[in-house]
């Protein structure tokens, strides 16, 4: 069957089509992306504003229709951070349903971490042990640890790529004292969670996902992407590094011309890496592989694990 994932980020809404039945690996068949950055749309109030939904209720509209085109028999709607923790959610929701039909379904915190752990363990398999997942989001940062499919551990920080730049770092380029600030900030925020990882012992793996994770490999020299989904990708901890005082310096026009970042990420990149380094340095972890599957692909196997076995 060809499913359709439609995934309310809060810097993209993505839709992706996959050819997939229960038992099988799900085939990606077409990607629908727009960038809408419903994080940065957010008011004084914390509320999304009318511009902001009347752009969401569009594109959501846009990303059916190329659903239909592509012969999607059923489509999965969910929204994460940039609507959950907008002050006008049930509002926002409410228009998205009578004006399109669709019943966005909003994951908490956890499940977007329970979720993408759920797609980290498919893909690499049970012979990869104890795995540590880290997914950096535009509005929240994922942190899931265990040995089965459902995490012993699963945390949610409000420390996504997007998030932090509109709120901490305001030059082009930052300015030094905010960039120390953040990754204060950063810091201490993630520190407060080790010890609920540190009980469970080491992982056997460490992996990685999102676009932060994947633009940041590329950076210290991991295969590109047109290279294919199954090219060992790796992130090494000394590498980012170096790379993050290089990027605290540059103007985001200088950094969107670096091998493997896109013109609409390239802002939210200081921030990622200030994220992906202090994960990294406080989990005690030296190099981590990327993962090719998230929570989009989470979401398709849940609904496939659900699926009657007749």
């Amino acid at each position: 069957m060809r499913l359709g994932v439609l995934d309310v980020g809060s810097n993209t809404v993505h839709l992706l089509a996959v050819d997939a039945h229960r038992g099988a690996c799900p085939l990606p068949a077409h990607s629908h992306k727009a960038e809408l950055r419903l994080a940065e749309l957010l008011d004084e109030n914390g509320a999304i504003g009318p511009d902001g939904v009347d752009r969401l209720v569009s594109t959501i509209a846009d990303a059916l229709q190329a659903a239909e085109d592509k012969g999607c028999e059923a489509v999965l709607p969910f929204a994460t951070s940039a609507v959950r923790e907008a002050t006008n959610a049930d509002q926002v929701l409410g228009r998205v349903k009578s004006e399109t039909g669709v019943d966005l379904e909003v994951l908490t915190g956890e499940q977007e971490a329970r979720l993408t752990f759920l797609a980290a363990r498919r893909w690499f398999g049970w012979s990869a042990g104890k795995l540590l997942v880290v997914d950096i989001g535009g509005g929240s940062l994922e942190i899931a640890y265990g040995i089965d499919e459902e995490p012993d551990a699963a945390v949610s920080l409000p420390l996504g790529a997007g998030r932090l730049t509109a709120g901490w770092l305001p030059g082009d380029p930052p300015d030094p004292i905010d960039v120390r600030a953040l990754r204060r900030h950063v810091r201490a925020e993630i520190a407060r969670t080790v010890g609920e990882f540190a009980r469970f012992g080491s992982p056997d793996h460490v992996v990685a996902t999102s676009k932060t994770f994947r633009q940041l490999a590329r950076l210290t020299g991991a295969a590109r992407s047109a290279d294919g989904p199954y090219v060992q990708r790796e992130l090494s901890r000394t590498s980012l590094e170096e790379w993050v005082s290089r990027l605290a310096a540059m103007p985001a026009e200088r950094r969107a011309e670096l091998p493997g970042v896109s013109a609409g990420r390239s802002a939210q990149l200081l921030a990622g890496a200030l994220v992906a380094e202090a994960a990294m340095d406080l989990f005690g972890v030296e190099t981590l592989e990327i993962c090719p599957w998230a929570l989009r692909e989470g979401v398709i196997l849940r609904r496939l694990d659900q699926l009657p076995t007749s």
